[in-house]
């Protein structure tokens, strides 16, 4: 099963730590590994290391290439970034170039799986039910009434055996308010979206011709040029005249061929904030629901997140449910529940032309 690992975020909300120049994917965030060197483990059972596709930014090509010196992945750099769908499209029109005719896995480089065999067994099922054409994707259980999140809601109809268990999509549903969240949770419907999906290479590009054409058309041309010496002039023409466009609004939800949900309990986190990680870091947590890393001392704090990423020592008194994360180069302190709007720093600092601290 050939596997293509999409690793062209930015990571806006991990800033300080996250930057431009060293994105979330590229970081020791939630394991021993890189994110993308974890998310690509975790696909060997499936999809050997010449059968996974990672596509990322340019600007991050050749520390991608140093992580993976030893093994035989194929790497593409895109030129600039255009959302998820091209990224797709490209995927599957290069793993069609390596003679690909089953199913391909389509996932993010930056999620953590707590339960792996879970994962992959439902990769595995994935690929069994999108044989015959049809487009599946993973829903993840939700734990929490989650407003973070997209969503996917599914039809009613009898799933199958337990062990093989897949749903008609119903809908792809917006990131809804607390309300909503708690009434997707209990009718038990709903589940998260992660945005992996599995499909075989002329089914995307199928649907792309005629969801996408424009995107499609362009695309297409590429793939004369592929390992050829001017590809990268090729490729830098095609995606200079593609529109962004998100996968799910480009094709899921305008897509006719038949749409399955999986569902899957696999201890799933998009890693998308402070928050999220610190989450994950639960048993780790002090007496008082801290997580604390790098030369620290907290006093009287309660539910706090605590980085030391510098050269200082970092002391905290009385702080309630906050995030400190402290450089070289900079401070983050914020509102734990906030922590999904940390982008807006990055944005600020982009208007005033910070580029030391991006």
């Amino acid at each position: 099963m050939y596997s293509v690992v999409m690793a062209g975020g930015s990571g806006t909300r991990f800033w300080p730590y996250s930057r431009k120049q060293r994105p979330k994917q590229l970081l020791n965030i939630t394991g021993r590994e890189p994110m993308v060197v974890e998310t690509c483990n975790r696909l060997l059972p499936i999809s050997r290391d010449e059968e996974v596709i990672i596509i990322l930014g340019e600007s991050h090509y050749e520390e991608t290439v140093s992580l993976f010196s030893e093994r035989k992945l194929n790497i593409l750099a895109e030129p600039m970034g255009r959302n998820t769908a091209p990224c797709i499209g490209l995927g599957a029109l290069y793993a069609r170039y390596l003679g690909c005719d089953e199913p391909v896995a389509f996932l993010p480089a930056d999620h953590f799986i707590g339960d792996v065999p879970a994962f992959i067994k439902c990769l595995e099922q994935a690929g069994k039910a999108s044989r015959e054409g049809g487009i599946v994707t993973l829903g993840i259980v939700p734990s929490r009434p989650e407003t973070g999140y997209g969503y996917i809601r599914r039809s009613n109809e009898d799933p199958g055996s337990d062990d093989d268990k897949k749903f008609k999509v119903s809908a792809f549903v917006e990131k809804p308010d607390l309300d909503k969240a708690m009434e997707y949770l209990k009718s038990g419907d709903y589940y998260w979206n992660a945005g992996i999906f599995v499909a075989t290479p002329e089914t995307i590009l199928r649907e792309m011709e005629i969801c996408l054409p424009d995107t499609y058309n362009s695309l297409i041309r590429l793939e004369p040029h592929f390992n050829s010496p001017d590809f990268k002039e090729r490729f830098i023409e095609v995606y200079s005249e593609i529109t962004s466009e998100s996968f799910d609004y480009g094709i899921m939800e305008k897509t006719k061929v038949e749409v399955s949900v999986i569902p899957c309990e696999c201890g799933w986190s998009d890693v998308g904030s402070w928050e999220s990680l610190y989450e994950l870091r639960a048993d780790a947590y002090d007496s008082n629901e801290n997580y604390s890393n790098g030369d620290t001392l907290l006093t009287g704090c309660e539910g706090s997140y605590v980085a030391a990423m510098g050269n200082r020592f970092v002391a905290c008194l009385g702080l309630k449910n906050c995030i400190v994360i402290d450089r070289d180069d900079a401070l983050l302190v914020a509102d734990m529940k906030k922590s999904q709007d940390i982008k807006r720093i990055v944005d600020e600092l982009k208007k005033r032309k910070r580029e030391d601290l991006l």
